[in-house]
């Protein structure tokens, strides 16, 4: 069995480190993978989806994983099936509850899923009208892909100004900011719970604590994520419920309703308040890092969950009885300018981690790196603490020009 993995950060590596020892996987290639997935199967060094699908024909790939967000909202899966390639993933049609804010938000508000109030804008004027009016903080988002850093929590109408100018005049995401959502501001605890769906039924894992912040304390700008914990320390018995009747449940009801059907999974973002949980957002995909702690705890086999989600079975996750926890370690910048072609030293020290590349590739011996999020330590204990002081030890000895880390990732004390 042949299997094709698309993307190359960590959450890949995280996939292919899963995988690797099934024995009825007799190849694993990576469009177009990082120095992890180069030492366990075939980089392809190609992001088109046209390519793609021309590579998965040639090597008679029997199943591809699609990692990122970009190519599903591009139709990849689509593209793959049309075909004849077996894929998990969202179709197009499906992935625009990712690919636009103002979509996934106008289906939250139909089907009755817990969210916050909003108003979607298409015009800069009206925005500037109404942002005059709102109460203070709050938030505006992009509407389109803006990998992870298109959601500005504003403290005051100036900074909502200067969103706006940003997104809609400016532009520093391109096309994504050229529509807003401008939502109420919650105050609470974040935490993201991955679903798989059998096209059916969506079957929610572990919650995991994810880092958005690239400063301590949750200073600093917003990333794709700093570092990550499962499960989540703060989501109790008493959330999960009241998740899945307000969030879980009309959401599977809608898609039914709307007939989006996928095979593949569905991130959801969530604010727990005094109120209780409010869905932020939907990811079409995996989250990264939440990946990386994920996969460690399950006990499942990865290709057989996948294999029953496409063929429209029920499952049942089961997952360890232990802690996980992610360290990203970072390029200097990261997420706005950064600086690359660094080798990456000390690795050989890492002594009770996984090591976990993403902005990273081999150049003979040598490990380089490429990317803002660099690599990914992970480690599991019975305890949050015992895990925690693994990835910081293994921290210590590795080291490139311009690395950073935040300092606090499952600090609980």
């Amino acid at each position: 069995m042949r299997i094709l993995i698309v993307g190359h950060g960590g959450r890949e590596s995280a996939l292919a480190m899963k995988l690797k020892d099934d024995k009825r996987i007799t190849g694993l290639y990576f469009a177009k993978g990082n120095a992890t997935t180069d030492h366990l199967g075939k980089n392809f060094n190609e992001e088109d989806i046209v390519a793609m699908r021309d590579f998965a024909l040639k090597e008679r790939i029997d199943l591809a994983i699609v990692g990122p967000e970009a190519p599903l909202v591009d139709g990849i899966v689509d593209e793959f099936e049309k075909n004849g390639i077996r894929v998990f993933g969202p179709n197009k049609k499906a992935a625009s509850l990712e690919g636009s804010k103002a979509f996934s938000k106008k289906f939250m508000q139909t089907h009755n899923v817990k969210t916050a109030k909003a108003k979607i804008f298409d015009s800069y004027k009206e925005a500037c009208e109404y942002i005059k009016t709102t109460s203070y903080p709050t938030v505006i988002k992009a509407s389109g892909l803006a990998g992870g850093k298109g959601v500005v929590i504003c403290e005051d109408l100036e900074e909502a100004q200067a969103t706006l100018d940003d997104f809609m005049i400016r532009r520093i995401f391109g096309d994504a900011g050229i529509r807003v959502v401008i939502e109420d501001y919650l105050k609470g605890f974040e935490a993201s719970i991955i679903a798989f769906s059998n096209g059916k039924k969506l079957f929610p894992c572990i919650p995991v604590k994810d880092y958005k912040k690239a400063g301590n304390k949750d200073k600093g700008p917003n990333t794709g994520g700093m570092g990550s914990v499962a499960p989540s320390p703060e989501f109790t018995m008493v959330h999960m419920a009241d998740f899945q009747k307000n969030i879980l449940e009309p959401t599977m009801k809608g898609l039914q309703e709307e007939n989006i059907q996928f095979h593949g999974v569905i991130f959801f973002g969530l604010m727990v308040t005094q109120d209780g949980c409010y869905c932020l957002e939907y990811n079409m995909r995996l989250g990264d890092p939440e990946t990386q702690v994920i996969m460690p705890l399950l006990e499942n086999n990865l290709y057989d969950l996948i294999d029953d989600c496409l063929h429209e079975k029920d499952i049942e996750l089961k997952f360890k009885d232990e802690k996980a926890v992610c360290l990203v370690m970072c390029s200097g910048g990261y997420p706005r300018n950064i600086e690359t072609g660094f080798e990456i030293k000390g690795l050989d020290k890492v002594k009770h981690s996984q090591v976990l590349f993403a902005g990273a590739r081999n150049q003979g011996d040598r490990v380089i790196t490429t990317g803002g999020r660099v690599l990914n330590l992970v480690a599991t204990a019975s305890t949050y603490k015992e895990a925690r002081d693994k990835v910081y030890a293994d921290a210590l000895p590795v080291r490139f020009d311009y690395c950073f880390y935040r300092e606090d990732i499952a600090d609980f004390h």
